[in-house]
């Protein structure tokens, strides 16, 4: 009986202490999950977790950035709404997110302009925008338009058969009215620019672009972009092999000369090339305007040209730093584009290395008007690169952006670019429609009619 007694005792302090020491363990886990937090993206793309791009630019914005969300109590969208900004607050803690009560805060709902309830509106240094959807690259475009206080004007030449800004009827694949969307949703103010109109290049623009005039300019037009560059303006030309020589001295200003001929890869196929006169860009020099750039870029019937021997050239200050370049195995091509074509020294072919874009920068002293600066200049003997039909190939779009941006002086920004998901998008052949199509409209109902005849003659047999 005593032993009895003694083993029952043994078996509660047993118990005692497991159930203690089930306690301290679980004390023990609640402790680590909060001090040691981990979580895991399995997402493709890791779409729920910050790009690097958006990374960056909260790390360039010091101060704070509100998030104001203008919706009533209760609503089902506010936790959702809380879940997507705390990927930023944990990325940058001075990221706020107030919640408005549309109701009782009628005069900030007018201020912010507010047309429906959980309409979100973000909130840096004072200047304000709302968001149209709550998607990464939406957000961190708001973020860079925010992040830059200064208004920069992009100015398109007009009036010369340069490739148009907008949608026009009749339009073509070659105009660039994809290209003033992506550099709209950039900050930038994009602009037609007439020089008859106008009669001089505004002060404040940020850059000129010059897209391929396939008419010749005036001579009064022509002194004004010669006078735009001389004075320290921000230039970027592009040259196709068939367009009208013209601006003979901004090209001397510059110290650049056109090659006349089309370039030719002729290890066009092995790179993925369709045709020899489309050239691939796969490795870029080493330059500053697109450090980190690695993606694919096409360039199709792009001109070469040439520019002073050495890289900190006497001529004018400037220094010249390649950004697109063939290799050996490219030549220039003199003669004509149909048929066959080979290279042939004796008809004055170039081989390569040909330059096809070309980076420039100066010092510009301080005058009365502007401080000391340095002038940005960019060439291209190409414009097709940037036209709608070959913006979004490959990485065309990020490197339009990336270079125009450093044109403007937009050295935060450059290089912040957000990838959409891969799998927001569903690509079928034609031949799988078809499947479908008949899967859905035929099999699927012949087979949902079998089963049920052979169930009726199952039934009918018992």
């Amino acid at each position: 009986m005593i032993t009895t007694k003694a083993k029952q005792g043994s078996r509660r302090v047993q118990r005692t202490i497991n159930i203690v020491l089930i306690l301290v363990v679980a004390a023990l886990a609640a402790r680590v999950s909060v001090v040691h937090k981990r979580e895991y993206d399995w997402t493709a793309g890791n779409r729920n977790t910050l790009t690097s791009g958006s990374l960056r630019q909260l790390d360039q914005m010091q101060d704070e950035i509100l998030f104001m969300v203008f919706d009533y109590p209760g609503s089902e969208t506010r936790r959702d709404v809380e879940a997507y900004i705390a990927r930023y607050q944990r990325a940058k803690p001075n990221t706020r997110l107030q919640f408005i009560d549309p109701g009782t805060d009628p005069v900030r709902t007018r201020e912010y302009d507010i047309k429906r309830a959980g309409e979100v509106v973000v909130e840096y240094q004072g200047r304000h925008e709302s968001l149209t959807q709550m998607s990464e690259p939406v957000i961190s475009a708001v973020l860079q338009r925010l992040a830059d206080a200064e208004q920069r004007y992009v100015l398109f030449l007009q009036g010369h058969g340069e490739r148009s800004l907008d949608v026009l009827i009749g339009e073509t694949q070659y105009d660039l009215s994809q290209l003033k969307e992506a550099l709209t949703e950039k900050g930038l103010k994009v602009l037609p620019l007439n020089l008859v109109a106008a009669q001089k290049i505004p002060e404040n623009a940020s850059a000129l672009v010059i897209a391929t005039p396939t008419q010749s300019l005036l001579d009064s037009e022509r002194d004004r972009i010669r006078e735009y560059v001389e004075a320290g303006g921000n230039l970027l030309w592009l040259v196709d092999p068939d367009s009208p020589p013209s601006l003979e001295a901004v090209s001397a200003l510059l110290g650049i000369e056109w090659l006349d001929g089309t370039v030719i890869l002729a290890s066009y196929a092995k790179v993925g090339s369709g045709s020899p006169v489309e050239f691939f860009a796969t490795r870029y020099p080493a330059n500053n305007v697109i450090p980190t750039f690695s993606s694919i870029t096409s360039y199709p019937l792009a001109r070469a040209l040439r520019y002073g021997a050495n890289r900190a050239a006497a001529n004018g200050g400037w220094t010249y730093s390649p950004i697109v370049e063939t290799g050996a195995d490219a030549w220039l091509e003199t003669g004509r584009l149909d048929g066959e074509v080979s290279f042939d020294p004796d008809e004055g072919d170039q081989p390569g290395p040909l330059t096809i874009g070309l980076a420039m920068t100066r010092n510009i002293p301080a005058d009365d008007a502007r401080p000391a600066r340095v002038q940005r200049v960019a060439v291209f003997g190409d414009g097709d690169f940037l036209s709608d039909l070959m913006l979004p190939r490959y990485g065309n779009r990020q490197f339009a952006t990336t270079l125009i941006q450093w044109l403007s002086s937009r050295d935060a920004q450059i290089d912040i670019e957000i990838p959409r998901a891969p799998d927001i998008a569903l690509d079928l052949p034609p031949w799988t429609l078809w499947v479908f199509g008949i899967g859905f409209t035929v099999l699927l109902p012949l087979l949902l009619l079998g089963i049920g005849i052979g169930r009726w003659l199952i039934r009918r047999r018992r």
